[in-house]
């Protein structure tokens, strides 16, 4: 995980001011380009010694993947960097070596660079090869490169790693980045390419996840498809040692089972004395046998990590400043214990009908599914960095969307029954029946967060709403 920024211009000063605003995405080491020179350095007091140039791109890296001597960017005909994970980097580099592409490193980003230098040899447009990319690629990524006169930006079709790009050629993986320099922050579509020229700044759609939706499965096929692809999903996305963000649900307790089978699991889960998530996640930690660290939050804990959790959703949302608060201590403490990545059940809801509203009007769930980058993810994403911590998600990666889009959606909505085929499913995967019936309030409710925040807003006079405004205009009225 890491930062990524850059653009066009008068870029030296303002990439500068770039790091030191994102350096928490990426403490470990730095690495620029720009068209008049590269420089990599893990002393981040030599950002003074940065090239000067009208176009740049620059990575603050936490190693996850690969070496960590190696900082990018990568450097060839394009200049790359990327934030993410790629998780078929294996099997893409055996094939392009097979193919005569020499590799500089052992890190899971090159194959991105490799992979467009390939199908552009074989005669593809960049946009084209880009889009070709998209299909070939199995993982979470946010995606910059330029050729020297020009910057193109490119995230995965779901939007797992949020980037954004201001009207003047610049861009970051977060808005507080670009606002450091005094510039708006529009995020970056997913599955879309944006390029940056000195004419202005272009975005155009090259992937849509509807375009994943081929037939429409039978329930034996529906269930036999997410039978495949989610221990496949979950088994790509583990560490040596791996953390599930844990609350007892069906969707998080379905990863951590499956997880189990491939990595050394401990559970965290983060909520009020006597809160719903807490009781239901030792309850359900000892079904499944596997380890569970907590975080019990008090009302005087919340009022102080209050800044911090704001500082990284970067919006006035209450109800994102209510997820975020178990969110923020649950990853706060797999970041105490050394735990770097953390499995997420985020996306089944959307995906296989988990909230109420959609008894009423299945149909919303495509339209959440698109929304849910800067809905859900990109809240996720910068919590869980704040804190020095991956989240992963495998219910995202494109078979298991694939599974679910072309999966009937009376299917995932039956007879009252939310995730009606996602439940089938679990039990075929040997989770136990009462976890995989068992239905659970959402995070802000069941960890106690949404009780503490009226609290904490009533002593101020203040609304949840009121309360999460008066905080990011207190946070960011530097910026």
């Amino acid at each position: 995980m890491c930062l990524i920024a850059g653009g066009i211009g008068d870029v030296r000063e303002r990439l500068i001011r770039m790091a030191l605003a994102g350096k928490h995405r990426g403490p470990e080491s730095f690495g620029v380009w720009t068209d008049e020179g590269v420089l990599k350095s893990n002393d981040f007091s030599r950002l003074s010694e940065i090239p000067g140039g009208r176009t740049g791109i620059l990575q603050c890296r936490l190693a996850m993947t690969g070496s960590k001597e190696f900082t990018q960017p990568f450097v060839n005909e394009l200049a790359l960097v990327h934030n993410g994970e790629i998780y078929n980097h294996v099997q893409i580099r055996t094939f392009l070596e097979g193919k005569g592409v020499s590799f500089e490193s052992d890190v899971d980003s090159e194959v991105i660079l490799r992979l467009i230098e390939f199908l552009r040899e074989k005669g593809l447009s960049l946009s084209s090869a880009v889009k070709e990319a998209m299909r070939w690629l199995e993982g979470d990524y946010a995606v910059a490169f330029s050729d020297g006169n020009k910057i193109y930006l490119f995230r995965d079709p779901v939007g797992i790693r949020p980037l954004y790009f201001s009207p003047n050629g610049f861009f970051a993986s977060e808005k507080k980045v670009l606002w450091s320099i005094g510039e708006k922050a529009i995020p970056v579509e997913p599955g879309s390419l944006v390029t940056i020229s000195k004419k202005g700044v272009e975005s155009r759609k090259l992937f849509s996840i509807r375009e994943l939706r081929r037939r429409e499965f039978s329930e034996d096929m529906a269930v036999s498809s997410l039978v495949k692809t989610l221990p496949y999903s979950v088994r790509n996305r583990c560490n040596k040692k791996t953390g599930v963000l844990f609350s007892g649900g069906l969707d998080s307790s379905l990863i951590a089972h499956l997880a189990s089978r491939y990595s050394d699991v401990v559970l965290y889960t983060a909520g009020t004395e006597n809160s719903p998530d807490l009781e239901w996640a030792r309850k359900t930690s000892d079904i499944l046998g596997l380890e569970l660290r907590e975080y019990m939050f008090t009302e005087e804990d919340v009022e102080e990590a209050l800044r911090e959790i704001m500082f990284a959703i970067e919006e006035p949302n209450a109800m994102n400043l209510a997820i975020g608060v178990p969110l923020y201590f649950a990853t706060k403490l797999a970041g105490m214990d050394g735990v770097k990545v953390l499995l997420s059940g985020q996306g089944a809801d959307e995906l296989f009908g988990g909230y109420a509203k959609y008894l009423e009007r299945p149909e919303l769930m495509e339209r959440d599914l698109e929304e849910l980058a800067e809905r859900n993810l990109a809240r996720d994403d910068k919590i869980a960095m704040i804190n020095g911590v991956e989240g992963r998600f495998p219910y995202l990666a494109l078979p298991v969307v694939t599974a679910a889009l072309n999966t009937p959606q009376d299917l995932k909505v039956r007879d009252g029954i939310r995730k009606f085929v996602l439940r089938k499913a679990a039990e075929k995967l040997g989770l136990p029946k009462e976890i995989a019936e068992r239905e659970k309030k959402a995070a802000q409710y069941g960890s106690g967060a949404q009780k503490i925040l009226k609290k904490v807003g009533k002593k101020r006079g203040l609304s949840p709403r009121e309360l999460a405004e008066s905080l990011f205009r207190e946070v960011f009225h530097s910026f």
